[in-house]
């Protein structure tokens, strides 16, 4: 789905050149779910992002599904590529305070328009049922728990049927109850749908949700594998785990 080569991504802060990505090169399958970790400032959101298409990389190249380049693409066709083929979860959550659950979870589909507004409707509640917020999908989003408000922002990831679905620390606000929870929903619909899934935090492994597990330090990405070779891997270059 997602091929990523000689990654590189640096900024400039009080004159000094800090360099958030650098050489990355990760591939992404069908289906697959895969794990970035490390400490905080390692790179991790910012990599995430590029392989998004949502931040320009200096150097690299990112292709999805064999294509080319999508940093070769225009920003309005690079645009369409994300809303129709992409899903965004994120740690705080970024629904409009003034629309209800279900206004929030067929926006994404209303900007894309290639269906009619009640079949985006029909789909947007079915979503919210899957992730059981149907029972609330006429609240708003003051109205509701953390844990609601992020199931709402899964629903709303996944209005477009999304090929691959990226979450920049999309538990970070959760207790660990409700994170095995948000993260069993999204293997639920990751196996149902060939759904593949990158998912960035600092937080520990959840067990038996990734196929593969990389870490990141100081912008460098390394795949460490599953299992024993992840195991070995944390112990030689520990993760910092926020309770």
């Amino acid at each position: 789905m997602i091929i990523a080569k000689d990654v590189n991504k640096n900024y400039m802060q009080g004159g000094k050149r800090i360099c958030a990505v650098e050489s990355a090169d990760i591939t992404l399958g069908k289906g697959e779910r895969v794990y970035i970790y490390g400490p905080s400032g390692a790179g991790k959101s910012t990599l995430l992002h590029i392989l998004g298409g949502l931040s320009r990389p200096d150097q690299g190249e990112i292709k999805f599904r064999g294509g080319k380049n999508i940093y070769e693409m225009s920003d309005q066709k690079r645009s369409r590529l994300r809303n129709k083929h992409f899903g965004f979860i994120f740690q705080f959550y970024y629904l409009m305070p003034e629309l209800t659950v279900l206004e929030n979870v067929m926006l994404p589909a209303l900007i894309e328009a290639s269906l009619p507004a009640k079949r985006i409707k029909d789909r947007g509640e079915q979503l919210l049922k899957t992730v059981r917020m149907d029972k609330r999908s006429d609240h708003k989003p003051r109205q509701l728990s953390g844990g609601e408000i992020q199931r709402a922002a899964i629903a709303r990831a996944l209005i477009n049927s999304p090929d691959v679905l990226f979450c920049d620390e999309p538990t970070g606000n959760l207790d660990s109850e409700m994170r095995q929870e948000i993260y069993g929903l999204i293997k639920e619909i990751s196996c149902k749908n060939g759904m593949s899934v990158i998912v960035v935090s600092h937080h520990a492994l959840v067990e038996d949700f990734f196929h593969n597990e990389y870490f990141m330090k100081d912008g460098r990405i390394e795949r460490v594998g599953v299992g024993v070779r992840a195991s070995v891997a944390r112990k030689r270059e520990p993760v910092e785990v926020v309770r």
